[in-house]
């Protein structure tokens, strides 16, 4: 099935989901919990449309739950979407939309269907932090790295005798994955590390 969003020429990116959570099926009904990254309400809206119309547009769901939560608007939610609000709230989770995509089964699944819709909320909004927190590992360890390739710069030029050599480039990474977290987190400790050890050097030097 083709939708009209593959004849409209586009002058921004589209959305890209930050995590999908696990498909929970139960009595012929399917859960699944979808995250991106927004910054305002509009955004948000933006997101919603492209799920329900392209990412589900040759499946449709019987219901889309979202909510919202930006910085610098209110929060805000659509179709019942307390409960994924909620849960955002609790996992502190900001600039972002969450929808809980449900096919119904033709079955009536009472208040479990809510445990349901929290638990694809909160497994997304969990990806969601550690995205983040590898987002701040990365920055942090690409400003350590220039950090460090000057000081080894004036280290060296110390050591010869001379002025500053030029700046070492610092080195690139492959893309990082949510799964390199904590090798992120452990570089940028061994690159703090590292700076305080060439800054005593280059103490000395000076003394």
């Amino acid at each position: 099935m083709t939708t009209l969003d593959s004849f409209i020429t586009r002058s921004r990116a589209l959305p890209v989901p930050i995590a999908t959570s696990q498909e929970i099926r139960d009595r012929g009904s399917t859960f699944v919990g979808t995250i991106f990254r927004c910054s305002t309400v509009e955004q948000a809206r933006v997101c919603i449309q492209h799920l329900r119309n392209v990412i589900h547009g040759n499946k449709p769901a019987s219901h889309e739950i979202a909510a919202w939560r930006c910085m610098a608007e209110d929060d805000g939610e659509q179709w019942a979407g307390e409960r994924v609000l909620k849960v955002m709230k609790a996992e502190a989770v900001i600039d972002a939309v969450l929808v809980v995509s449900r096919w119904y089964g033709g079955t009536m699944l009472g208040p479990v269907r809510f445990t349901h819709i929290e638990t694809c909320a909160t497994e997304v909004c969990h990806a969601f932090k550690q995205q983040e927190e590898l987002d701040e590992a990365v920055l942090m360890l690409s400003a350590l790295d220039e950090e460090l390739s000057s000081l080894r710069s004036q280290l060296n030029a110390l050591n010869e005798g001379g002025a500053a050599s030029s700046t070492p480039k610092p080195p690139t990474y492959p893309e990082w994955t949510v799964a390199e977290l904590a090798k992120a987190k452990r570089l940028v400790k061994a690159r703090e590390n590292a700076i305080r050890s060439v800054k005593s050097l280059i103490e000395e030097k000076r003394q």
